[in-house]
């Protein structure tokens, strides 16, 4: 071939490659996605909208707005694949303003901001068919004061100084409002082992609060010696998780204590067969009634439940003291966990006061965690995808609170990592790719140590 007709081909080509962004140019970003509907009802979403809509929502949302080459052969599975794996990991929609919420949901928050702040979105493949999805300094500087803001307003303790009300973790509150009455009641129905059918089990078995809230087991057993499929999440805290269980199959506290007494694999029992044995003890059923005019039901029995559940905070963790000002609250090697935990990005997902509890993610992201666990998968494993149907949801759980992790032992949602340092070797592996050294882990787990905190005057 001559150098002419080499120069004609590459100047053709040239004109091709550039054809792709100029077109891509010319069409715009999309515009009037439900993102932007959204924004009408939170005013709050009205100085960063543009800017997610037009550089985020391709891949972050159910409405991409494809260019016409998106549909040949050889792109489509990539565009496509390219989709589905931000909109797993983010849907701008549904984890941003999530229902009933006013508020930008913590973890969406925590999940602009680093992505923001490392530069990786869009990503550069992108950029370069799409040359106005850039991020610029300005656009930077807006949409992180934009996340600070939003925190300030909506998550903070207003006793912190301001930049740590501005950071995505903030300390436990040392108290919240609740009935009394209704929580003493409360207590001695979490303790009561006639919620169970055969008065073996008391909602206290699996969630000891001797034991960091939970049975330190890989699953709970039943009445009858049954096991169950999952492992038990902790009560302390709880009244802060945005929903219940590791699918979330429960909206609140009380619709959480109403499942485990009618479980058949758990307490096996029914509300006819629990109130009629409450209705004997003519003591109990004297100072409940006095609180409960109604007397028993399945609705006061777990509201009264839930109060007691909304009492077991463990705040003042050497790590709140940490938070709160206290210089000497952590040592060296918990000082450089806390580091590093910022540094690779763990705070991403578990934010907020619980550090977790407030999201729902992929097990699995960068890589695949059940062929690696190598046991069969189980209907459980499908987690959220078992209350939603979506295949978004598959295998996607509630992000655990980190609070006395130390003591909730064994780890994830089926048991598997049955040390705090196997847990975090393999969270960095199969959700960021990361392979730790010895050295990290170490800190890591000494800085996760520093969050047991006090109940009832004692540290956990």
């Amino acid at each position: 071939m001559s150098k002419k007709k080499i120069l004609i081909t590459m100047v053709g080509l040239g004109a091709v490659g550039l054809a792709f962004p100029v077109i891509n140019l010319l069409v715009g970003a999309p515009t009037n996605t439900t993102l932007s509907r959204k924004a009408k009802a939170h005013p709050e979403l009205a100085p960063v909208v543009h800017m997610l809509e037009s550089k985020c929502a391709n891949c972050h949302t159910a409405e991409p707005k494809l260019p016409f080459y998106a549909s040949l052969p050889l792109v489509k599975g990539i565009v496509q694949a390219d989709i589905t794996k931000g909109r797993r990991y983010f849907d701008m929609v549904e984890d941003l303003l999530p229902e009933k919420s006013g508020a930008p949901a913590e973890v969406a928050l925590a999940k602009i901001e680093r992505e923001i702040n490392e530069g990786a979105m869009p990503p550069g493949k992108y950029i370069a068919l799409h040359w106005d999805a850039r991020v610029g300094a300005s656009d930077k500087d807006a949409l992180l004061g934009w996340v600070k803001q939003m925190r300030v307003k909506h998550y903070a303790p207003k006793a912190l100084p301001q930049p740590l009300r501005e950071a995505a973790v903030h300390p436990l509150p040392r108290s919240v409002k609740v009935n009394t009455a209704k929580a003493e009641l409360g207590r001695q129905l979490y303790n009561d082992k006639r919620l169970s059918e055969d008065d073996t089990l008391s909602c206290a078995s699996c969630h000891d609060l001797a034991k960091g809230g939970t049975d330190q087991v890989v699953v709970s057993t039943g009445i009858r010696g049954q096991k169950g499929g999952i492992n038990s999440p902790t009560t302390f805290n709880s009244g802060f998780q945005f929903k219940q269980f590791w699918d979330g199959r429960a909206a609140t506290l009380q619709d959480q204590a109403a499942g485990p007494p009618l479980n058949p694999v758990e307490m096996g029992s029914s509300w006819p067969k629990i109130i009629t044995k409450l209705k004997a003890d003519a003591v109990f059923s004297e100072a409940f009634t006095k609180v409960y005019v109604e007397g028993f039901t399945d609705k006061t029995i777990t509201d009264a439940i839930a109060e007691f559940e909304r009492t077991l905070l463990t705040p003042d963790s050497p790590f709140d003291q940490h938070l709160r000002g206290k210089k000497d609250a952590l040592n060296a090697q918990q000082q450089q966990g806390w580091a590093l935990f910022q540094s690779k990005g763990c705070q991403t997902c578990h934010v907020g006061k619980l550090l977790g509890g407030q999201s729902f993610e992929e097990m699995g992201r960068t890589a695949d965690y059940f062929a690696q666990r190598g046991k069969k998968v189980t209907a459980d494993d499908a987690g959220r995808y078992n209350v939603t149907k979506k295949a978004r949801d598959k295998h996607r759980f509630k992000v655990p609170t980190l609070r006395n992790v130390a003591l909730t032992f064994p780890y994830f949602h089926d048991g598997f990592a049955t040390t705090l340092d196997a847990a975090v070797k393999i969270m960095a592996k199969v959700q960021s790719d990361l392979d730790l050294t010895d050295a990290e882990v170490k800190s890591l787990v000494a800085f996760l140590g520093s969050l047991n905190g006090v109940y009832q005057g004692k540290q956990l």
